[in-house]
């Protein structure tokens, strides 16, 4: 199977590459970093004059129509620069859940989403999911009408920045049941909705949401009642698959970065790249680099896929192998730095803890193996 990029993705990665190169350096990233805020508008607003948040929108809604394919040529970039804007939660994964809906309001908030004018999240996951989609106990109770939310939303990525929330609710059955959960559109603002927002160890911003009785009209649902689900499972899938090529990115400046190190840093009057137990070490990471890299590829062709068993095999798969890769691939960029790959000051470290969430999100190495299995079973 071919797996160069044609020319046109090419050019969309160069441009994005050179794009951020440019203009979020590692002091841009720590600059933002230390903000209240956690993210810059102005960085944003630059990402959409380039066209890169239109990439997933449909051309009827002023987009590019790409797809997954097209993401993967920029998540990289994304990852090396670490990017601190709500790229994966608001133009990857929100766009897609939006894309699945026929409806007006969906259509003019994924026109304005286009052009940087509005961020959406979605807001799915709760304290006790275990990253169990169909686990939702926030309820939807209709009143007239409207419907009255109540529930809690935990670690809803760059929550803060979103000035309308897709929050997931139950309007039947049980938590556990993949029936009777709806989707709403809510207004960050809403009365009764309050965030409590925090940093994330590689320096995003999230936030736990809690509805107290949070009133919205019923156009705000999004498609049938009780049937958001397999939506919102499509969506995440599609995201957990740019969120491993954004590892790969990552992992890729990573090993950059330390055979750049053990070229240059001299003991025992050698450059340290010379003593094999560490050449070693270099290929096994570019071992563990190149298998997260073809994984990726394969989360990428497949998260669209419309047979939800393999397309959710693949995923796990992909998964499992790209956080196993994360966590190899940056302790022994750490280790092989010494004491000042622990640093602050050095890129190295924020690399690290960006594979560190990244390990993490959408279910870690042992939540996918274990998927895996029971779906090759089944």
């Amino acid at each position: 199977m071919n797996f160069e990029f044609s020319d046109e993705q090419q050019q969309l990665q160069d441009t994005v590459s050179r794009y951020l190169t440019e203009r979020y350096a590692f002091d841009k990233f720590r600059a933002i970093n230390a903000s209240p805020s956690g993210w810059d508008k102005a960085a944003w607003t630059g990402l959409a004059e380039l066209g890169v948040l239109a990439l997933n929108v449909p051309v009827a809604q002023g987009g590019l129509g790409f797809g997954p394919l097209e993401t993967l040529s920029v998540m990289g970039a994304c990852g090396r620069s670490l990017l601190l804007e709500p790229f994966l939660s608001s133009a990857v994964i929100a766009t897609a859940l939006l894309r699945a809906f026929d409806d007006a309001a969906a259509a003019e908030l994924l026109t304005r989403m286009a052009t940087g004018d509005a961020i959406a999240v979605l807001a799915h996951y709760e304290p006790d999911s275990r990253f169990e989609t169909q686990w939702v106990k926030s309820r939807a109770r209709k009143s007239g009408d409207n419907y009255l939310l109540d529930g809690h939303k935990a670690v809803v990525l760059h929550a803060g920045a979103a000035d309308t929330l897709l929050i997931s609710a139950r309007t039947s059955g049980e938590p556990g049941d993949a029936k009777g959960i709806s989707l709403f559109r809510v207004p960050r603002d809403a009365k009764g909705l309050s965030l409590d927002q925090y940093p994330t160890i590689d320096g995003q911003r999230a936030a736990d949401i809690y509805l107290n009785g949070v009133q919205v009209q019923e156009s705000s649902r999004l498609g049938v009642e009780g049937g958001a689900l397999p939506g919102i499972d499509a969506a995440l899938d599609v995201g957990l698959a740019a969120l491993c090529a954004e590892a790969v990115g990552v992992m890729q400046a990573l090993v950059d970065a330390t055979v750049a190190y053990v070229q240059s840093r001299q003991q025992f009057g050698t450059a340290i790249g010379r003593f094999q137990a560490l050449q070693h070490r270099i290929a096994d990471m570019l071992i563990h680099l190149e298998q997260a890299r073809s994984m990726s590829y394969l989360a990428a062709l497949r998260c669209s896929d419309e047979n939800v068993t393999e397309r959710r095999r693949a995923l796990s798969a992909a998964k499992a192998v790209v956080g196993q890769s994360c966590r190899f691939v940056a302790q022994q960029a750490v280790q092989l730095h010494g004491g000042m790959g622990m640093s602050d000051e050095l890129i190295v470290s924020h690399w690290f803890k960006r594979l560190t969430a990244a390990e993490l999100m959408f279910g870690d190495s042992d939540t996918h193996l274990q998927r895996y299995a029971a779906l090759t079973r089944s």
